[in-house]
This record gives structure tokens, C-alpha cells and sequence, in this order.
């Protein structure tokens, strides 16, 4: 037997831009990013509006091609911007297809680019397309929404739900660069202006407690749509999320931790069961509390922290509870402890769940005992309903 090893190691650097109004004619972050590109200039470009977005802002589609039109030099349009529908029920294998489709039609190479500005499924549909066409077509991500500004508009990931399960198809490719802009907030509809803050409690709880006090601290005006705060919460999150990434040795989750996956076994499926009637952010906030619960009955927090870490969500407007939480499927077993078994093999066949110990800090268990969870959604159950009778 003959055995030839073959290593090689690719570097990836992707530069994340914090700035306002990105689409005004003299803001030059997006065109620097492609002034600093190799290949031919002015490189063609096709863009992609969430259509959620583009509705609520009917003069995006001109703003975009006014600010190409300014930066001629460095950038053209293939055709005019198209819409992509956002939204986890849209996350599918057709709708990453289209876009494809899309690109095939404008016959965009592997030094072309795509830009993507919306929320986090659009982001997701977007950046697999663009990440299958050629093995990869350079992508600049533009996340409009909380959520996507402080978590995956940042990350490695690129994914859509199938066959029951979220994130089951998908591809690890880094965006070629990736611009936050503060300014799309007022167009979010409360749910999702809300929404977005579980990702910044979900990585404080497990990696910053400074960062935990001051959204604790920071609740009610957070509650208030106070954008100054948020946008400092979304930047916090995100650089925690990046420093994850390049420090934490597994940036494309070979290994089975998963400390940002935090509260979420639960989270996606409480998604599923409520046919996405509940959106990620509040599901992942569920999720939170509900291991939060755990960590405390397990002695890795005390009950002064998992108190100050429901009160902190719910002072937010966050729900830490759902009904679907207590839904049995027709056996008479509890459909929210399939997650488990989903997350299990997410993770590849052994079950590694992080929990906070103590807040800003981690630890990881291998296994849930089914009867604390039951425990913690029958508590949960109770915080809530106190408190809608206050």
C-alpha cells in the first residue's frame, strides 16, 4: 500500500465595514471593496434586495443604481437589482435555484460579484447560490436586520432548510467582505428589531459578561428602539462572533463544539413546530432561557444569574416561553426533545450542547437530561405567566 499525504492550508481574510447610508453616493466603502479586487475593472456586478426590504424602502432599487453610477470606475451593474423573497419560509432549495438561474442568465464569471443586501434567510438563499456557481462567485454581503448584522451576516455559513430540518444543505465559503449599516433599522418591524437581540445575550452569556451587564443594563432603551444603543449591541455581538471564528480553531465545524449554537437545539426546532410562526430571534431567546434553566438546576449558574438573565430578556421584550414548547406528537412524546436528536446529528453523532458557566464563561455536556428540560419549560411556563398578570 502507497500512501501520499496532501496539505496545504488557504488563508481567508474578509473585512467587516461599520457605516451609515452604504448607498449614498459619497460613501466609497462599497466601491473600495472593489477597487481592492483583482481582475479586470470595472467588474460586473449583479445585486439581490431582500423583498421585504425593497418594500419598505420603494426608493432602494434607484439608490443602488445611482451609487453605481457614481463609481463607474470600479463597478457595473449586469442588469438592474433583483428581489429575493426573505423570510425562513422562503430558505429553500427553489429559491437558491432561481438565484442561480438568475446568474446563469447574466453569464457573471468567477471574478464577477454578487451583493446581497437583506435580512439572514436572504443572506443564506443568496450566498449558497453564489457559493455553488463556478465553486464560488465573489460575495459581498449587506445585512439589513439586527440579527444578520450581529451573527450570520458576519459568519462562514450559507445554508437553507430541508427536509424538516433548518440549515440541513449548505456550504462553508467566507464573503468576500461585508458592510453594516445602522441605517436599515428603521424600516424593521418590532419583531425583528427585538428579535436580533438574542444573538447578542446568546454570545455575551457564553463569552462576555461585561457585554451581558450592559444589555441588561441597556434593556429598557433597547425596548424603546433607541438605535444608538443597538447599534452598539450589533457591533459588540458581531466582533465576538468574529473573533470566534478565526480564534476558536474550528471555523468551519469540523470538531463538535458549537458555542455559538448556544440555546439553539431548542430554538430551531420551536421554528419548526410553529411552522416559523415564530421567527429565529425570539425562538433562539426561548432557547437561551430554557439552557439557562438547565445550567442552573446542574449548579453552572446560580439562581441569581439565570434570574438576572430572564429578567434581562423579558425587560428587552423577549419571550423566554412558547406554547409549542409543551406540543406531544402523536405517541405522546414531547416533539420539542427531537431537537436534540436533530442537533445530535448536526453535530456528527455526538451530542455536545454549551451552556454558560458562570456568565461570560462555558462548559460543554454530551448529555440532556430530558426530565430537567421538562422541568425548565414547566418554570419557564410559570415566569411568563406572572408576569402577564402584573
Amino acid at each position: 500500500m502507497k500512501t501520499y499525504r496532501q496539505e496545504f492550508s488557504v488563508p481567508y481574510r474578509y473585512d467587516v465595514h461599520f457605516t451609515r447610508d452604504v448607498f449614498a453616493p459619497g460613501n466609497g466603502t462599497l466601491a473600495d471593496e472593489f477597487a481592492r479586487a483583482a481582475g479586470e475593472m470595472p467588474h460586473r456586478v449583479q445585486v439581490f434586495l431582500d423583498s421585504g426590504l425593497a418594500e419598505a424602502r420603494p426608493g432602494l432599487t434607484a439608490a443602488v443604481g445611482a451609487y453605481f453610477e457614481a463609481h463607474a470606475d470600479s463597478m457595473r451593474l449586469a442588469c438592474p437589482p433583483e428581489t429575493v423573497q426573505g423570510g425562513e419560509r422562503a430558505k429553500n432549495s427553489r429559491a437558491a435555484e432561481r438565484v442561480m438561474e438568475s446568474l446563469a442568465s447574466q453569464r457573471l464569471c468567477r471574478h464577477s460579484f454578487v451583493v446581497a443586501v437583506g435580512g439572514g434567510s436572504m443572506l443564506d438563499i443568496v450566498g449558497l447560490a453564489a457559493a455553488l456557481v463556478h465553486r464560488g462567485v465573489r460575495l459581498i454581503r449587506v445585512p439589513t436586520t439586527v440579527l444578520s448584522q450581529a451573527d450570520s451576516g458576519v459568519g462562514v455559513k450559507n445554508g437553507i432548510d430541508a427536509f424538516g430540518m433548518k440549515n440541513y444543505a449548505g456550504v462553508f465559503a467566507p464573503p468576500y467582505g461585508v458592510i453594516i449599516d445602522p441605517s436599515f433599522f428603521d424600516t424593521l418591524p418590532w419583531s425583528y428589531w427585538i428579535g436580533g437581540v438574542s444573538e447578542a445575550f446568546k454570545v455575551a452569556l457564553v463569552r462576555d459578561a461585561e457585554f451581558f451587564a450592559y444589555l441588561k443594563s441597556h434593556a429598557a432603551r433597547l425596548r424603546a428602539r433607541d438605535e444608538s444603543v443597538m447599534a452598539c449591541a450589533v457591533e459588540r455581538a458581531a466582533v465576538l462572533h468574529l473573533r470566534h471564528i478565526a480564534s476558536a480553531g474550528d471555523p468551519f465545524e469540523f470538531g463538535r463544539s458549537r458555542p455559538l449554537d448556544f440555546g439553539h437545539w431548542s430554538a430551531h426546532r420551536i421554528e419548526i413546530l410553529s411552522g416559523y410562526e415564530i421567527g429565529h430571534g425570539q425562538a433562539v431567546s426561548i432557547g437561551v432561557a430554557l439552557d439557562s434553566y438547565y445550567a442552573h438546576r446542574k449548579g453552572f449558574l446560580t439562581e441569581v444569574e439565570f434570574d438576572d438573565i430572564v429578567g434581562a430578556l423579558l425587560a428587552c421584550g423577549l419571550p423566554i416561553w412558547s406554547g409549542v414548547l409543551e406540543r406531544r406528537n402523536a405517541d405522546g412524546s414531547w416533539a420539542i426533545l427531537s431537537g436534540l436528536e436533530d442537533f445530535r446529528e448536526h453535530l456528527g453523532g455526538i451530542l455536545t450542547v454549551t451552556l454558560p458557566s458562570p456568565i461570560g464563561g462555558r462548559v460543554e455536556v454530551h448529555e440532556m437530561d430530558a426530565e430537567i428540560v421538562l422541568e425548565g419549560i414547566s418554570r419557564l411556563r410559570q415566569i411568563t405567566r406572572s408576569c402577564s398578570m402584573l
